[in-house]
């Protein structure tokens, strides 16, 4: 998914990070500088769907003008190669076994 917080503040007339942070807390929504400036140049890593339905409200937009899709291309293997996983003890290490040590008492 592609985060398009500055597009569609653009499109709402807001061009700076503190005052969209202004208007949300206006809102009651309360965000630190630095969560704001993740929101506002990077994709965030998390977002509470409640301060979502905040910034769309804010914004007066829906979630899919914040949120695009972005298609993941599917890696597809090549004729002839292989899964490069390989069971324990086919990766052709064989474990050494451990000396100088003792033996459990029996």
């Amino acid at each position: 998914m592609k985060w398009n917080l500055r597009l569609t503040a653009a499109n709402a007339g807001i061009w700076k990070a503190s005052e969209m942070q202004r208007l949300l807390a206006e809102r009651g929504l309360v965000i630190s500088a630095g969560k704001m400036s993740n929101l506002w140049s990077g994709q965030p890593i998390s977002l509470k769907l409640s301060d979502l339905d905040v910034i769309c409200a804010v914004l007066q937009c829906g979630i899919s003008d914040l949120l695009k899709p972005e298609p993941v291309q599917a890696q597809t293997r090549q004729d002839g190669e292989q899964d490069q996983t390989r069971a324990v003890g086919e990766s052709g290490i064989t474990p050494r076994p451990r000396s100088g040590r003792s033996l459990p008492p029996i």
